[in-house]
């Protein structure tokens, strides 16, 4: 029987040494998030269906159940109804995303060296030790995001890094060759070497970089919506459900659109966009503009119910210093997007609810 094994260790070389040992024994990983209490890790377990858990005493065995022959790795999706989904990887999908990952950036053996310091219980952190022992690049792994630790690796020889906006900011990019970034809106204007990256757990990781998809990957825009069909999709839920189509397509749940020569632009969720008086306005785009002005450290925008305009365009804002006024954010955005694009509403807050890697959570506010 093909195991799927928890494994709750900090990221480190023992971390992959027990990737590696599992694979080799043909059982499945499952990396769990540190920070997590140890009731809801427990929780966890039982809900993946895990059959063995690895810490620092050892490996303990539970009843659970099993995985495919081919299955790699299970990771828990973050969710926004509350109960996370298992996603399934071979792998082969994992390989075909680290493959062409490499591909693009042109990584090489005895150049380059990966260096992995996102949560590793994040398909986003644990491809980076994919796509370094797929290749056979050196690998350096860190146990999370610390900026002083990530600028000596640079200097040390990493030259290829995963990072995440918020993290970028507080390092200086130019110690890289390449870093990729994802896992929530990516700055438009970005030096050289920054790889803006588009993908989720279901994809293995990003699989469109800087608007085109990657080798074998195919793209298409349904009703507004991003669909993907390529060899690093999941396999399937850890409770059997398939969501591709007949014909092996992701829909994604994300709107996008194609320009011209053929480049993705990312909206946001479908969910997200706000109707307010018979028109659509696309939260991202909003704030990529109010990111810029004056006084704003973070920002969401959101739609509020109003009985007139159905929704009402809101700024969630987390001031750097004196906030902006509400006239200043509507000229902003009134410069660049039509005039129902301009919030009518300002909210100020300490910190905006997202992720372990960034992302957002628009639902929480």
């Amino acid at each position: 029987m093909n195991r799927l094994v928890a494994l709750c260790l900090p990221g480190g070389p023992a971390f992959v040494d027990a990737v590696q040992r599992v694979w080799d024994e043909g059982d499945a990983v499952f990396p769990v998030d540190q920070r997590l209490p140890k009731q809801s890790q427990s929780d966890l377990f039982e809900h993946m269906g895990v059959s063995a858990i690895v810490d620092s005493s050892g490996v303990t065995p539970v009843a659970g159940r099993p995985v495919d022959a081919g299955d790699a790795l299970v990771v828990a999706t973050s969710g926004s109804t509350g109960v996370p989904k298992g996603v399934v990887l071979t792998h082969d999908a994992l390989a075909a995303n680290a493959r062409a990952t490499n591909s693009y950036i042109g990584a090489e053996h005895n150049v380059d060296k990966w260096l992995a310091c996102l949560p590793l219980s994040h398909v986003g952190g644990f491809s980076v030790i994919v796509r370094a022992l797929q290749s056979g690049i050196p690998l350096e792994v860190h146990d999370g995001f610390e900026a002083d630790r990530v600028i000596e690796a640079a200097r040390n020889g990493a030259t290829l890094v995963s990072l995440v906006p918020t993290a970028m900011s507080r390092i200086d990019v130019a110690l890289f060759r390449k870093v990729l970034v994802g896992g929530s809106a990516v700055p438009p204007s970005r030096p050289p070497n920054v790889v803006a990256t588009y993908g989720m757990t279901e994809t293995g990781s990003g699989v469109v970089y800087d608007g085109r998809p990657l080798d074998e990957v195919e793209l298409r825009i349904d009703q507004d919506e991003i669909q993907l069909r390529c060899p690093m999709l999941l396999r399937c839920y850890r409770d059997g459900a398939d969501p591709r189509t007949n014909d092996g397509w992701f829909p994604t749940g994300d709107a996008g659109s194609l320009d011209s020569d053929g480049l993705l632009t990312v909206h946001g969720r479908k969910g997200d966009m706000i109707i307010t008086g018979g028109e659509n306005v696309w939260p991202v785009a909003v704030e990529r503009i109010l990111e810029k002005v004056p006084g704003v450290a973070e920002c969401a925008i959101v739609g509020r119910p109003d009985a007139e305009w159905g929704q009402v365009v809101t700024a969630v804002v987390v001031p750097s210093a004196e906030p902006p006024t509400m006239e200043e954010i509507r000229e902003h955005v009134k410069a660049s997007l039509p005039g129902y694009c301009a919030p009518r509403d300002l909210e100020l807050t300490d910190r905006l609810p997202r992720t372990a890697l960034g992302k957002l959570q628009r639902h929480l506010l």
